[in-house]
């Protein structure tokens, strides 16, 4: 928890619904009118512009961070998700400007957060306080974290939600949504109604802090006897459903591993990807947000720690099942069963044509062809990455309309994809095979008792 914001100022959040309206408004109006000027430029120059690429220039993209950067809540979480891309899927522009969001979001004046904590805490809270820093440690979408320490001698790291986040959300995931529309980006005939929905119900439990609190202690004690990870120990005594105090770990932001001894970045990436099948196949409780932010690497002590847990998500047996023995049919390369579990959890529909399928069962085929290939998976080669978003360009432009996936798979994807990236980031070389067989022994056994 040692990284400061480097290009933050401070900048009052805009709490009035109608003043978050705005903002967006704006910043759309603002861009529709860039994507106009461009489209009449390259008409005149005899080109057929396409609404992607006159939607996606860094000028545009740039007034997108810089107008979510100011705003945080729901609308710069969407954002951040933008930034989790590989460059091989959306234009490298678009992560490089966006990462901005993870890294270097404003935060809240001393007088507005004063006027937070006093809101939440009972009167004289500061004489308890020893040091309470003004300037935060981190700053994120939805709070930002302060060190401080208790005149007890004990260090805390405390999470500050920024004010009317919660009550902005639906008005910032619903006008999100409208700037999606207009894009040009989603395919045509695709729903998008049924994910903005999701965003919005798992953004107010992300608000609860409280709630994330539980999960906090709850993953404390699965992982005590871990001693590759590290959780921060949650102080009771100082949680609100605004605010959340916990004891300060120190590391610094997993990324910078990228320049450690090949071991280490390997190792980083063996344990986040064994601790990711461990949540889903053993604890049956997972925190699904893959942000970077979320981890720090100690490398004085060779531990990961793990800091966020706001978007920790409970996955029922049905779906275990459903992974369990998705996987075990990637391992085993058996395409019949590939087949028909693609359809069990919501990859297609009853109605989607049998060549679409027959694709989106190739690309299964294809993730864990490459898995399997050698030894260890070079994380930092980007055939695969390459390979998928080919296959996926093709499935798109063939007229392929992905069917609603239930929000448990959307968030296990998002997880996947997540620690997927992080060791690409890493450069890491994992041999995951090994990691993941184990897991999946019981169900083997199961499907050849049958």
């Amino acid at each position: 928890m040692d990284k400061k914001p480097s290009d933050a100022r401070a900048l009052a959040v805009p709490t009035g619904r109608f003043t978050r309206f705005g903002r967006l408004g704006s910043m759309t109006a603002g861009i529709a009118g860039n994507m106009a000027v461009n489209g009449i430029a390259q008409l005149g120059q005899g080109q057929r512009p396409a609404m992607r690429d006159l939607l996606l220039t860094p000028g545009n993209i740039t007034r997108v961070a810089d107008q979510l950067a100011k705003m945080r809540g729901a609308a710069m979480k969407i954002g951040q998700l933008m930034s989790m891309d590989t460059g091989d899927v959306l234009p490298p522009e678009l992560p490089q400007i966006m990462a901005r969001l993870r890294d270097d979001a404003h935060f809240m004046p001393p007088a507005q957060l004063k006027k937070v904590l006093n809101a939440h805490w009972p009167e004289n809270w500061l004489r308890s306080f020893e040091r309470f820093d003004v300037r935060p440690i981190a700053a994120a979408s939805i709070g930002q974290v302060h060190r401080a320490r208790l005149k007890s001698g004990e260090e805390l790291a405390i999470k500050v939600q920024y004010p009317g986040v919660a009550e902005s959300i639906d008005s910032d995931v619903a006008n999100v949504g409208m700037l999606m529309r207009m894009s040009g980006l989603l395919p045509s005939g695709f729903d998008l109604a049924p994910y903005l929905e999701e965003a919005r119900k798992q953004l107010h439990e992300e608000t609860d802090y409280q709630r994330e609190g539980e999960h906090l202690s709850r993953f404390g004690t699965l992982l005590e006897a871990d001693t590759r990870f590290v959780v921060p120990k949650l102080d009771a005594r100082w949680t609100t459903p605004g605010i959340l105090a916990m004891s300060y770990v120190s590391g610094t932001p997993i990324e910078d591993a990228r320049h450690a001894p090949q071991g280490v970045r390997d190792k980083i990436a063996r344990d986040l990807i064994d601790l990711t099948l461990r949540e889903l196949f053993a604890f049956g409780m997972m925190q699904t947000d893959p942000n970077f932010a979320n981890y720090f690497y100690d490398a004085e002590a060779d531990k990961i720690v793990l800091l966020d847990f706001g978007a920790t998500r409970t996955f029922g047996p049905v779906v275990i099942d459903q992974y369990a023995r998705l996987m075990l049919a990637g391992i085993e390369d058996d395409h019949d069963a590939i087949d028909g579990i693609v359809g069990e959890i919501g990859f297609v529909a009853s109605d989607t044509k049998l060549s679409h399928r027959a694709q989106i069962v190739d690309m299964i085929r294809t993730v864990f062809g490459a898995l399997s290939k050698s030894e260890r998976f070079d994380f930092s080669d980007p055939e695969l990455s390459r390979a998928m978003q080919a296959k996926g360009t093709a499935l798109a432009e063939d007229g392929f309309v992905p069917p609603p996936l239930p929000i448990d798979v959307l968030l296990l994807q998002r997880k996947f994809g997540g620690v997927f990236l992080m060791a690409a980031r890493l450069g890491a070389k994992v041999d995951v095979m090994t990691l993941l067989r184990p897991y999946l022994q019981d169900r083997r056994r199961q499907l050849r008792s049958a």
